[in-house]
């Protein structure tokens, strides 16, 4: 998420809580024994309550979110310092802070070393990485009692066993390596687990989602970066990418891939939504969609609405160059230009679509707190996760199907991708044999 948006629509508005996408007449594809029952009609959707059944169940999963932006928000709130800012304490204005993660279950957390894309005509696009990759270890180093640096799905599994929150490091943006494979490399070394493609705009060798495509997909160098992830074992993470690019991946990668925090286009018309052409090749891959919940992303007019935000900045910026005054003509056109935010439905509309289209495994969280503010509700910070293993169960869904969405899909991806790097290490050493 931009900041710019993420600071425009702070704040926003429902303008309803009793909306579901216009196609809710779907259902998920049965599961082992389950039941199946589609979405609830649009008046029908009453807030979630929590049964202890649920919580049960959510407890003795691991959940995995795909994209948190923490690190960015403490480096704006307090340059990077853990001084004058206390993860342990609750953090207004926040989504995530250490009490209301634990209350909402995480067993393991994908911090984004999100790097600006402005850095690709400003310069320094990898040092913003390293900050960022070095403000995470030190989150964990601070509170060892909460967290721990996982660099494998074992780690992760191990971590959990012992209470603690298993912290793994995704770079957003593949303008943060400056093309270089070397810098690649040195960021898996550091504890990287995943890179996204792109972010916000076209990079040298990878077209956005949101930008021009100059490449129509993935240039020769772009798919030397997926083979060298694929040798790493660092997941290839598709969120932000163009779908040519995303087909190109699917077509190179020959390890699982990831889109850590994206959902259905079918259900939500924006160009940040995943199609049901793509997520077929995905479920061929054996890869997972990870769920965003921006509600812009996810509630269907809210994300018809979306598009025309950035042109509406760009106006006022032209017509109010004062910093003081463009942000107060932002707030006013904020409050008369409210966006619909969805409910912790929404976003299970999104995973039910994923499994009719994709199957089962092939759909995990990955919710972007603390890189958007518009959020659905029951879904208003970290500690919200419970509802949608309540919804899950309503919907019909076993114990052992809501383990494989709340965290067992990604794990089985990540030991996907480790094993592609052993078995490309072990075949590297058999060549090399006299």
């Amino acid at each position: 998420m931009r900041p710019l948006l993420y600071w425009v629509m702070a704040g926003g508005l429902a303008l309803s809580s009793c909306q579901a996408p216009s196609d809710v007449s779907h259902r998920h594809a049965p599961h082992d024994d389950e039941s199946v029952t589609g979405p609830a009609t649009r008046c029908e959707r009453r807030p979630v309550e929590l049964t202890e059944r649920a919580l049960r169940i959510h407890r003795s999963a691991i959940l995995v979110d795909g994209h948190n932006d923490l690190p960015w928000r403490i480096r704006d709130k307090s340059e990077s310092s853990f001084e004058d800012f206390d993860l342990a304490q609750h953090q207004e204005g926040m989504h995530t802070d250490i009490p209301r993660l634990r209350k909402g279950g995480v067993g393991a957390q994908f911090w984004a070393a999100w790097v600006p894309p402005e850095s690709m005509r400003e310069g320094g696009g990898a040092r913003i990485a390293l900050e960022q990759i070095d403000l995470i270890r030190r989150m964990a180093e601070r509170y060892p009692e909460t967290f721990e640096l996982a660099c494998s799905a074992d780690d992760v599994v191990r971590i959990r066993r012992k209470g603690r929150i298993a912290s793994l490091i995704g770079v957003e943006g593949g303008h943060a390596i400056e093309n270089s494979l070397g810098v690649l490399r040195m960021f898996y070394d550091l504890g990287a687990r995943y890179m996204t493609l792109t972010h916000t705009e076209t990079t040298d060798w990878a077209d956005s989602a949101t930008d021009e495509a100059r490449h129509q997909g993935l240039t020769p160098f772009g798919e030397e970066v997926v083979g060298e992830m694929n040798r790493l074992g660092m997941l290839v993470d598709v969120s932000h990418a163009s779908y040519d690019v995303m087909r190109d991946v699917l077509r190179v990668s020959r390890a699982p891939v990831i889109a850590s925090h994206s959902s259905a286009y079918a259900i939500a018309a924006h160009p940040r939504n995943i199609p049901d052409d793509v997520l077929r090749l995905i479920a061929r891959n054996g890869g997972v969609v990870m769920v965003n919940f921006f509600s812009g992303f996810v509630e269907p007019e809210a994300a018809g609405m979306i598009d025309s935000v950035f042109e509406t900045m760009e106006g006022l910026r032209e017509k109010y160059p004062q910093e003081d005054e463009y942000r107060k003509a932002v707030r006013d056109w904020r409050r008369e230009n409210p966006i619909p935010r969805g409910t912790v439905h929404t976003i299970v509309d999104h995973i039910d679509h994923i499994v009719k289209v994709a199957g089962i495994d092939h759909v995990g969280l990955g919710s972007d707190y603390d890189g958007c503010s518009v959020l659905p509700e029951q879904l208003e910070d970290v500690s919200g996760y419970p509802y949608i293993t309540q919804e899950l169960l309503n919907r019909g869904y076993s114990a052992r199907n809501i383990h494989k969405i709340l965290g067992g899909n990604l794990l089985r991806v990540l030991r996907g991708a480790e094993q592609v790097a052993r078995d490309r290490k072990d075949l590297d050493r058999a060549t090399q044999l006299p």
